[in-house]
C-alpha cells in the first residue's frame, strides 16, 4: 500500500454480486462523505468475482473498482486496501449505510491520533417481524462489540500504517474475520500508544435481507455452530449463512 498524494481517507467496500443494493449503500456514502468537507476521499469497491452488474453499477456510481477474483471476504477487503491511497480505511459492507455522524467522528479521531482503529455499533433496517434476531441479537452483539472491543464487518475503520503492521484481514476465513482483525490490530495500537474505539451514538445500519433468506431455524443452527465448532469459519461449506443466497428466477 502507497499512500496517494491529496487523498486522506478510503472506503472500500467488497461486493460479490451487489448490483441491487450498491446503488442506495453508494448514494448515502456520497452524502455522508459530502460533510467531510476538508477531507478528500476516494470510494473503492472491490468485485468478488461477480456474475451480475456489480462492477459497472459501482463505476456508474462514481466507485473506482478492484478486481478481486478468488473469492473470500478477507481477501476481498485487503486487495481493495492494496490499492488504496488513503492515509486512513474504512471497510463498508456493501449492503450497509454509514450515518454522516459517524464517518465524521471516525475521521476525526483518526485524524487526532490518540485512535488508531475501531468501529461502530449496528442495527437492521427491518426486523420483518423477527423480534429475537431483528432486535435482540444486535442488541447483544452491540454489546459484545463494546464491551470487548470488536468491530463488526459492516464498518471498520483503521490507521494505514496499522492496518500494514497487523497483516490486514486473515484471508483463510470465510466468515468472522473482523473479529480476529481486531484482535490483532488491538495489539498493534497498544504497541504505538494508541486506541482501539467502538463509537457510541449513532449506529450503521445494515440489510436484514439475511433474516428472509433464511429460516429461524438455520439462523439458530447456524449461531449454534459457532459457538460449538468455531473453526467452522474455515470451511467454506459450513458458511452458508453468509454466503448461500436465493436463486433467482
Amino acid at each position: 500500500m502507497q499512500s496517494g498524494e491529496g487523498i486522506d481517507y478510503s472506503v472500500i467496500i467488497p461486493a460479490f454480486n451487489e448490483e441491487e443494493y450498491l446503488p442506495s449503500t453508494l448514494k448515502r456514502l456520497s452524502a455522508s462523505m459530502s460533510e467531510l468537507q476538508l477531507a478528500i476521499g476516494e470510494v473503492i469497491v472491490v468485485d468478488n468475482d461477480s456474475v451480475d452488474q456489480t462492477a459497472s453499477v459501482a463505476e456508474a456510481n462514481g466507485a473506482r473498482v478492484v478486481h478481486e477474483r478468488i473469492r473470500g471476504i478477507g481477501r476481498a477487503r485487503n486487495s481493495g486496501a492494496d490499492q488504496a491511497k488513503g492515509r486512513f480505511l474504512f471497510f463498508v459492507d456493501a449492503d450497509t449505510s454509514i450515518p454522516p455522524g459517524i464517518l465524521r467522528e471516525a475521521f476525526k479521531i483518526l485524524s487526532h491520533g490518540r485512535v488508531g482503529a475501531g468501529g461502530a455499533t449496528l442495527r437492521f433496517d427491518q426486523t420483518h417481524g423477527k423480534l429475537f434476531f431483528g432486535l435482540l441479537v444486535p442488541k447483544f452483539w452491540n454489546w459484545i462489540s463494546k464491551t470487548f472491543r470488536l468491530a463488526a464487518g459492516s464498518f471498520v475503520f483503521c490507521r494505514r500504517e496499522l492496518f500494514a503492521e497487523c497483516g490486514g484481514f486473515p484471508e483463510n476465513l470465510y466468515a468472522g474475520e473482523e473479529i480476529f482483525f481486531s484482535k490483532k490490530v488491538k495489539k498493534c495500537c497498544k504497541r504505538e500508544g494508541r486506541e482501539f474505539r467502538i463509537l457510541g451514538g449513532d449506529q450503521v445500519v445494515t440489510s436484514s435481507r439475511k433474516l428472509l433468506w433464511h429460516s429461524n431455524l438455520k439462523i439458530s443452527l447456524s449461531m449454534l455452530l459457532l459457538f460449538v465448532f468455531p473453526f467452522s469459519v474455515r470451511y467454506r461449506k459450513m458458511c452458508g449463512f453468509w454466503y448461500d443466497r436465493p436463486s433467482r428466477k
